[in-house]
C-alpha cells in the first residue's frame, strides 16, 4: 500500500486509470439504466415503480461502501501513517454523502406507492439517515482540520467509530421487524428475478466505476491544492528572509 505513498507516483497511476473508470462507468451506467427503464417489464406487484430499483440499490451500496472506504483509509492513517490516506478519505466523503442522500430520496419516492407513506422510522431507514449525518460530521471535521492545519487523527477516529453503523444498516431488516423487504441478494443466492437482476448488477458496477473516478478526481484536486499551498508558504518564507536582513545591511 506504500507503493503509491509518493504523490507523483499516485498521480501517474491516476492519469491513465481515471479515464478508464469514468468512461467505462458512464457507458455501463447509461446502458444499465436504459435497460432497466425501457426494456425491463413492470413488476407484477410494484408495477412501474420497480424501476427505481436501478438507482436506489446502487446508491445504497455506494453510500455504505463509501463509509467503508473512509474507515479503511482512516485505519491506514492511524496504523501505518500513510500520507495519502487522509486525502483519500476526504475525497470519498462528499460523493458518499451524495449517494446516501440519493438512496434516501429514491427510497422515500419508492415507499409512497409501495408502503402508502413517504417515511417510516424503521431500522433500515433510520440507520441510513444516521449515515447521512455521519458523513456531514466527517466532512465538517476534515475541512476544519485542513483549514486550520490541525491533526487529521480526530477525523480518522470518527471515521472508524462511524463504521459501526455499516453492519447495523446491513442487518437491520433481519434484526428488527420492518416494512422494508428482507435482503434480496445473499451469499450465493438471489431472490430477484434474472430479468431485474442482470441490469441491476450492471447498474451497481457502472455506478461503482463512476464513484471510483470521482474519488480519483477529488484526490487529484486535493493534492494540487496542497501543492499550491506549500509553494505559497515557501514563497512567503523566501520573501521574509530579505526583509529580515535589510536593516542589518543598511546599518553596515
Amino acid at each position: 500500500m506504500h507503493i503509491y505513498a509518493n504523490p507523483k507516483r499516485f498521480l501517474s497511476l491516476a492519469k491513465w486509470l481515471l479515464p478508464l473508470l469514468f468512461w467505462g462507468g458512464l457507458v455501463l451506467s447509461a446502458g444499465a439504466l436504459a435497460w432497466g427503464m425501457f426494456l425491463v417489464p413492470p413488476d407484477h406487484l410494484m408495477g412501474e415503480s420497480v424501476r427505481i430499483l436501478f438507482i436506489h440499490v446502487p446508491a445504497a451500496w455506494l453510500g455504505m461502501g463509501g463509509w467503508t472506504g473512509i474507515a479503511i483509509a482512516s485505519a491506514m492513517l492511524l496504523i501505518w501513517k500513510h500520507p495519502l490516506a487522509s486525502i483519500a478519505a476526504r475525497a470519498i466523503a462528499l460523493p458518499g454523502m451524495t449517494f446516501t442522500a440519493i438512496c434516501l430520496a429514491t427510497g422515500s419516492i419508492w415507499g409512497r406507492p409501495t408502503w402508502g407513506t413517504w417515511w417510516v422510522w424503521d431500522g433500515r431507514l433510520t440507520s441510513m439517515l444516521v449515515l447521512l449525518f455521519l458523513y456531514a460530521g466527517y466532512i465538517a471535521l476534515a475541512q476544519a482540520a485542513a483549514r486550520e492545519g490541525g491533526s487529521t487523527k480526530i477525523a480518522a477516529i470518527f471515521g472508524l467509530v462511524g463504521a459501526i453503523n455499516i453492519p447495523i444498516i446491513n442487518r437491520s431488516v433481519v434484526w428488527w421487524n420492518s416494512l422494508h423487504q428482507p435482503p434480496s441478494i445473499t451469499a450465493g443466492n438471489s431472490a430477484i428475478d434474472p430479468t431485474f437482476l442482470w441490469p441491476l448488477l450492471a447498474a451497481v458496477l457502472g455506478f461503482s466505476l463512476l464513484f471510483g473516478a470521482i474519488v480519483l478526481m477529488r484526490m487529484r484536486a486535493l493534492i494540487a491544492e496542497q501543492q499550491v499551498e506549500a509553494r505559497l508558504r515557501r514563497r512567503a518564507l523566501a520573501d521574509e528572509v530579505p526583509e529580515a536582513g535589510a536593516p542589518a545591511m543598511a546599518n553596515s
